[in-house]
């Protein structure tokens, strides 16, 4: 009936079932702490939130499925990069949310493709040496007061780099932030506006700030 219906000469191994979830649950239990101990925590962008979370659970059904096929590893792994960059080719993205796609994507990887010769502990420490680096260098004491946020900028002749002190007068008057920095993403000439990200001094007990902010 097995193979009848999904082409599997064996509906359920309880022993693989058991070992697939162990690693899942090892896999997912350190990109909760990339994605949300330090990605949210700092950047609060809910959309690649979502985009993190599906990149990294289809890599790690990718590899641990294709450890039982006669598929060459590199060759699947290529294909998945060449879909994921034909979609992000489509819109600018940030050269830190590139970043951190490849950190959850390569623990998917670590996770999924790891056998009998990788042992418990080999397996854990280099998924804490991923998060844990990640963490350390994110979270230094000089960016703990730090925080971003996506803006779509109206005002564009202050992008100029010869007017930064009046950019970041104007954006700190209308957003009540202290804008410390702005990094340009892209610029629409049909809307007349920019997208933006803005860096701004976050003070304890303030709100925090939504995932987008802007003109509608």
């Amino acid at each position: 009936m097995s193979d009848f219906l999904l082409g599997s000469n064996v509906f359920f191994d309880g022993a693989d079932f058991a070992k697939m979830l162990g690693r899942l649950a090892v896999d997912l239990a350190f990109m909760l702490i990339v994605v949300f101990g330090v990605y949210w925590r700092l950047y609060r962008n809910r959309e690649h939130i979502f985009t993190l979370f599906v990149f990294n659970l289809i890599t790690f059904s990718m590899c641990i499925l294709l450890r039982k096929v006669p598929v060459d590893m590199g060759f699947a792994l290529g294909l998945f990069a060449v879909f994921g960059i034909l979609r992000f080719r489509t819109e600018p993205v940030r050269t830190k949310d590139l970043t951190y796609m490849f950190i959850v994507i390569g623990l998917g990887i670590i996770n999924g493709i790891a056998n009998k010769s990788i042992s418990g502990v080999e397996l854990l420490s280099v998924n804490a040496i991923i998060a844990g680096a990640t963490m350390i260098v994110e979270l230094a004491k000089r960016d703990r007061t730090e925080r971003s946020v996506p803006m779509l900028y109206d005002n564009l002749p202050l992008l100029h780099a010869s007017r930064t002190a009046e950019l970041l007068e104007d954006m700190t008057r209308r957003t009540g932030l202290t804008v410390t920095r702005v990094e340009l993403v892209r610029i629409d000439l049909v809307r007349d506006a920019a997208e933006v990200v803005v860096f701004y001094a976050h003070q304890p007990g303030q709100i925090e700030q939504s995932s987008r902010l802007g003109p509608d």
